[in-house]
C-alpha cells in the first residue's frame, strides 16, 4: 500500500466537485432541456493526498466552444497543491446524445473562460 489516494479516485472527486459547483450555482441544467457529457479527461499531479486529508477542489470553466466546454480543476490540500485536471464536455439535448449548445442563460451563470485549471 502506497499510502496515497489511488489515481482513479481523482476523476469521481472531480465528478463530484462538478456537482457541488452546479448546485451551489443553483443549476439544474436539465431544466433547460440540456444536459453534458464527457468527452475527455486530463489530469496532472503536483502532490498528493492521503486518505485523511481534506482535499479542496476549485472548479470553473475554462474553454467554452460551439457545443462543448473545458472544466478546470485545481486540487490542494491546504496550501500544498495535489492536482489540476481538465475536463472536456460536451452538450447535448437532454435525454439524448445528440449535441446541443449550451443555452445562453446557463453559460452565463456558470461564467467566463478563464477560471482555476
Amino acid at each position: 500500500m502506497q499510502q496515497v489516494v489511488f489515481n482513479a479516485h481523482y476523476l469521481a472527486y472531480c465528478d463530484d466537485a462538478t456537482e457541488a459547483w452546479l448546485l451551489a450555482l443553483g443549476v439544474k441544467v436539465t431544466d433547460h432541456g440540456w444536459d453534458f457529457m464527457l468527452k475527455k479527461a486530463t489530469i496532472e499531479w503536483d502532490g498528493t493526498a492521503t486518505v485523511h486529508d481534506l482535499l479542496d477542489i476549485e472548479v470553473g470553466v475554462d474553454r467554452w466552444g460551439t457545443t462543448s466546454f473545458d472544466v478546470g480543476f485545481r486540487g490542494r490540500v491546504g496550501e500544498r497543491p495535489v492536482f489540476r485536471g481538465v475536463v472536456t464536455y460536451v452538450g447535448v439535448k437532454a435525454g439524448t446524445r445528440e449535441t446541443m449548445p449550451i443555452p445562453p442563460a446557463l453559460r452565463a451563470v456558470l461564467g467566463d473562460a478563464g477560471a482555476p485549471a
